[in-house]
């Protein structure tokens, strides 16, 4: 918690820049002479008996106030850190997780009354406040590097709020091989499937890599396909050099901008020609807009929040049932088994090493499960498994199944002048591995 003399002081300077109507962004030099004299005026009165005790470090003091009121608080130099990962606010307590899956306290005292000032101040750039009227918000700050999301009372007991950090990575395929998150084979087979409008859901838990896979594998298709993103919140970076990215938004409080929801956005791409739809995170009624995708003869490409391959399919169409259109659930597997080919199945491991405070995040695909249509006779999805690994760090290997028949010619096809195969690929002959 941050001390009675620094909140104090902090209040001081803010009434003192709203009085003078100076805006830290357009007038630091102005807000640091306030800073300055306001201290200086603490010292004094605190020496004179009036007020409370004397700083200590009036230097610190001042550094301490620029950092909260031009800066980002104690938030700033996590911020700044590219080892950090993720950064958590409970009322006035902040922690973080580093890039080795460490989780610490920062021991430099805040309050809640700054972190909420803080936190609204990285939300300016979005366009978005958080505040009684609108106590949970979702954005990306700081130009795209950061998503906030945060809830504040009466929903939560206090402040409390993550932001993710995205660093712009720019990992192909390939260099999941080289991370042991996929094994070469199954690379190549999804690089293959990149190159069709193959159907591709990636599920996991969160923070399991889904993302990063996702990019790699848009960075797997051809050129000449039109690429439409949607997301709630903006995290894929693929570069495109035929499509485009969108982004829902929520309605303004004065009722001057209407919500734009992912299902909206994913309803007007699929009548824009994709070649391949890709969204990020179902989890609302946009999961039924994408029983429309079979229809509009695109590639679809979609993250999920589940535990296994099976249990993303059952997640995806109990969703697009909760839309309420009144359609029978068995209809809705059919669709969707016809729409999607594989799913891709991510997870995470927290590695603690012996010595203290040490430890990494591995991230793996488990399995790869090709998904046959729905017959008749079946009352759930079939999977077949193609690629699994045992356990974490274990070999991602090929099961010995092949692929459904459709899904092999049509991948045979690309792979046809590449001078291999899919059974190639799947057995691992160096000369049917695609580069």
């Amino acid at each position: 918690m941050s001390t009675p003399a620094f909140e104090e002081l902090r209040q001081r300077v803010l009434l003192d820049l709203k009085n003078s109507k100076i805006d830290p962004a357009a007038d630091p030099v102005g807000v640091e002479g306030i800073i300055r004299r306001s201290v200086e005026t603490y010292q004094r009165q605190s020496h004179a008996g009036i007020g409370g005790r004397p700083l200590a470090d009036a230097a610190d003091m001042e550094r301490r106030l620029r950092r909260s009121l031009l800066g980002y608080g104690v938030l700033q130099d996590l911020l700044d850190d590219d080892r950090v990962e993720e950064i958590f606010v409970s009322g006035g307590d902040v922690s973080y997780v580093d890039h080795n899956g460490r989780l610490a306290n920062v021991t430099d005292p805040t309050s809640e009354e700054e972190m909420v000032h803080v936190i609204n101040r990285l939300l300016q750039t979005s366009g978005r406040e958080i505040n009684i009227r609108n106590p949970i918000v979702q954005a990306r700050v700081l130009d795209g590097k950061v998503r906030l999301g945060v809830v504040i009372p009466p929903v939560a007991d206090r402040l409390s709020a993550t932001l993710r950090k995205y660093t712009m990575r720019h990992e192909g395929l390939a260099d999941l091989v080289e991370f042991d998150s996929l094994s070469r084979p199954a690379a190549s087979l999804l690089a293959a499937a990149m190159q069709t409008r193959t159907g591709i859901l990636v599920s996991g838990i969160p923070a399991a890599g889904k993302t990063t896979l996702v990019n790699a594998l848009m960075r797997s298709v051809p050129p000449s396909h039109r690429v439409l993103g949607c997301e709630e919140i903006r995290e894929l970076s693929a570069p495109l050099m035929h499509g485009d990215y969108y982004q829902t938004r929520p309605a303004s409080t004065d009722g001057s901008d209407s919500e734009v929801t992912l299902r909206d956005l994913v309803k007007i791409c699929l009548g824009m020609r994709p070649d391949l739809l890709v969204v990020g995170e179902v989890r609302g009624e946009e999961a039924f807009e994408l029983t429309r995708a079979g229809n509009a003869g695109c590639g679809v490409l979609a993250t999920v929040h589940s535990n296994s391959a099976q249990e993303a399919l059952q997640a995806l169409v109990s969703t697009a049932i909760m839309a309420g259109q009144n359609v029978p659930e068995r209809q809705v597997r059919s669709i969707f088994s016809n729409v999607f080919d594989f799913v891709i199945h991510c997870d995470r491991e927290d590695v603690q090493f012996k010595s203290e405070g040490s430890g990494r995040i591995r991230r793996q695909v488990m399995e790869i499960v090709a998904i046959p249509t729905l017959q008749a006779s079946d009352s759930d999805f079939t999977v077949e498994p193609i690629f699994v690994r045992e356990s974490f760090g274990a070999p991602l290997r090929w099961t010995g199944a092949p692929l459904p028949d459709a899904l092999r010619h049509r991948l045979d096809s690309v792979l046809r002048p590449h001078n291999t195969s899919v059974q190639r690929i799947l057995e691992g002959t160096p000369a049917g591995v695609m580069a």
